[in-house]
């Protein structure tokens, strides 16, 4: 079959894989199929089970009908990365975009694309969530090298990861062709439901107001201080309770120890499991802010939900989070510490902020669209 459109692969999650990156390929190749042949290229393994912290790493959603999605690649099997780079090699796609969050899998991306380099037509470019990873390994950089130095081209979701390219990998083409474009919005988590109704599929007091935490939680997210903020918060706010929503991808105990020890458990809400698309907007619709109070960070695909939703957001200093998220404008910006937490918690609620936030937060999200992004994406790859 020939195709007049040029042929683009997006590699990296997609279903039957779940998570935020499955959910974000699948956006971007919806968008890219408006006017292009989209093929994603996804993992029968993603990650050895003793790697991966969560319940499952993969989705009881139903397979997208209007995806063509080729379940292919194992990322610890180098005789596979040769056979499918060989494979694609041969399909001759115009564009391959990858999707690189974690230097685990460079060698994996890294050779499957030098073998498709070798029909000298496909180019390469990366979407590139991070070129060094919240939790350091020795190998971050030598692996980072590796795949980057075999790209033609790379866009970045912050400035803090176009500024690592640049300043650690300058003599790569991926450093001399790169361009910084903002995560686009999560917008395909449907309508805001009504929030009594969310409050009642949830269980949780409508006449409550809740801080959401959202997504799964590791050290550098900073739940930890965000609990140690609210209860430091929760006598002068009564009305106000904390909802966790996610799974513990590393040890629930200490968390929990802290909420038991607190005196405030009973204002504490523990979702922690997956939390599937269908869900994702009842947590959104039943939370006056939403708190990200990381210690480390680059971007966040919660923002992008918030800002959907238009919920007003509380974020740390740190990263690129303060690029997305413009103090008094979409949500308050704390510095990474519990007390600056605390403190904007309760100038969010008690200063009258919350209602003004909202209110201009539709204006804000124009900037985050997807046709921008993959305007952004072809200009790198046409170079």
């Amino acid at each position: 079959m020939t195709h007049s459109r040029k042929h683009i692969v997006i590699v990296g999650p997609a279903h039957p894989l779940r998570g935020g990156l499955a959910t974000y390929n699948e956006r971007l190749a919806r968008e890219l199929q408006k006017d292009y042949q989209v093929t994603l290229l996804t993992f029968t393994l993603q990650y050895p089970n003793f790697l991966f912290p969560g319940e499952s790493q993969y989705s009881n959603d139903p397979t997208p009908d209007d995806l063509h999605i080729d379940v292919a690649l194992n990322s610890i099997n180098p005789l596979n990365w040769l056979k499918v780079g060989k494979k694609y090699a041969k399909i001759a796609p115009d564009l391959i975009i990858f999707r690189y969050w974690m230097p685990f899998f460079a060698p994996c991306f890294g050779t499957f694309a030098r073998q498709v380099k070798k029909n000298q037509h496909t180019r390469i470019i990366a979407i590139t969530d991070n070129i060094f990873p919240h939790e350091k390994h020795f190998y971050d950089t030598p692996f980072s090298r590796y795949f980057l130095g075999c790209l033609d081209g790379a866009v970045t979701m912050s400035k803090k990861v176009l500024s690592d390219l640049k300043e650690h990998f300058p003599n790569t083409p991926a450093a001399q062709n790169c361009s910084y474009h903002p995560h686009p919005l999560y917008d395909n988590f449907g309508d805001k439901p009504l929030r009594e109704d969310a409050c009642q599929r949830l269980n949780l007091d409508p006449n409550k107001q809740y801080i959401l935490f959202f997504g799964f939680i590791r050290k550098y997210k900073g739940l930890d201080w965000l609990l140690e903020a609210f209860f430091s918060s929760a006598k002068s706010l009564p009305n106000v309770n904390l909802l966790v929503a996610g799974e513990f991808y590393e040890d629930s105990q200490p968390y929990l120890d802290l909420i038991q020890n607190s005196g405030y458990s009973d204002r504490i809400h523990l979702h922690t499991h997956f939390i599937p698309n269908s869900a994702v907007a009842d947590y959104f619709a039943v939370s006056s802010l939403v708190a990200q109070p990381y210690k480390s960070a680059t971007q966040s695909g919660v923002s992008q939900i918030a800002y959907h939703f238009n919920t007003p957001m509380l974020i740390t200093n740190v990263g690129g989070l303060a690029e997305l998220v413009p103090h008094l404008q979409a949500g308050w910006v704390s510095e990474p510490n519990i007390d600056s937490i605390s403190e904007g918690i309760v100038s969010l609620f008690s200063g009258g902020h919350l209602p003004v936030i909202e209110s201009q937060l539709p204006e804000l999200k124009k900037q985050f669209s997807w046709e921008s992004m993959v305007k952004q994406l072809m200009g790198i790859g046409d170079r």
